[in-house]
């Protein structure tokens, strides 16, 4: 099940769910997004994460509070109800939003799947994707900029490579967004991917204190 937190209140189906008295507590995406009704928030933009472990290490770090923001995950590939549910917040509240999932092929196909829709379900792509997210991260050049160790950066598989090869011919990528493009096809030619996690081999508390706040108010996405 998908997970939000943050600084929204929203009632569906007649149930009232206030995040905001507790905002770094996780609460259940609706799953019946058409009765969602009464969205009240105050954050300032919604913040999309790939993973339920950097979902979990952000609510551990009060990062709601100290950020006034949003957070969803959809634990991985998002189903129909979580792309519903970030579409109907965004058209409702106007925030920027952001995405933040591994520096690997999965976590872009999963950024993809947020920003363009499913290849499975391109019929109705119109509903279920949001045009307007940026990708905040992790970018492979993080890498470098944030020291990783050698250990991190794990080399792709052929599995991998011939997955990214699949995603760079998609035609709406160059015409669209360019710019991931460009990123995926650093990936490829460096041959190496890293997860979030390894982003806090420094310090546990990096993405909420120093990486995620720096790159938005740094205007470091795309």
């Amino acid at each position: 099940m998908a997970l939000v937190m943050g600084w929204l209140r929203f009632s569906e189906a007649g149930n009232m769910f206030d995040c905001i008295n507790r905002p770094n507590t996780a609460f259940p995406v609706p799953i019946h997004v058409e009765e969602v009704k009464d969205i009240v928030s105050v954050a300032k933009y919604i913040l999309v994460v790939e993973k339920e472990s950097v979902f979990q290490r952000l609510a551990n770090d009060q990062f709601c509070n100290t950020n006034h923001c949003i957070v969803i995950t959809g634990r991985g590939y998002p189903d129909i109800s979580t792309r519903r549910f970030l579409g109907l917040l965004v058209d409702t509240l106007h925030l920027p939003t952001y995405c933040l999932v591994d520096c690997d092929p999965y976590g872009f196909d999963i950024l993809s799947t947020y920003r363009f829709g499913s290849m499975q379900m391109a019929y109705d792509a119109k509903f279920l994707r949001v045009p307007e997210i940026l990708w905040l991260g992790g970018f492979l050049l993080d890498s470098e900029k944030y020291q990783l160790p050698q250990q991190c950066l794990l080399p792709l598989t052929a599995q991998d490579k011939r997955k990214m090869e699949a995603m760079l011919r998609r035609c709406y990528l160059q015409r669209e967004v360019p710019e991931w493009r460009l990123e995926l096809q650093l990936m490829l030619e460096r041959g190496v991917k890293f997860e979030l996690e390894a982003l806090s081999v420094h310090e546990l508390n990096f993405l909420s204190a120093v990486y995620i706040p720096s790159k938005i108010q740094g205007g470091v996405y795309i």
